[in-house]
């Protein structure tokens, strides 16, 4: 599965991108001072949920890009 298809889809990847990088920046936080552990748990699962609603917005709009092994782009 490659980040793209349909336009919705491709939002939802963006998103997931944003989330994930919130992700990396808050841990490295949690690393230097007290943080609410809850904060990091949110910010995983919400990247799950993009990740997902992301393939169902491509799979409902018949746009999903599979990864082929050894395939070409």
């Amino acid at each position: 599965m490659l980040p793209g298809g349909s336009e919705a889809g491709a939002r939802l990847h963006l998103a997931r991108a944003i989330c994930r990088r919130a992700e990396r920046e808050a841990l490295h936080l949690a690393n230097n001072q007290p943080t609410n552990p809850q904060a990091l748990i949110y910010l995983n699962r919400l990247s799950d949920h993009l990740f997902v609603a992301a393939r169902w917005a491509n799979k409902d709009q018949n746009q999903e890009i599979l990864w082929v092994p050894g395939g070409s782009r």
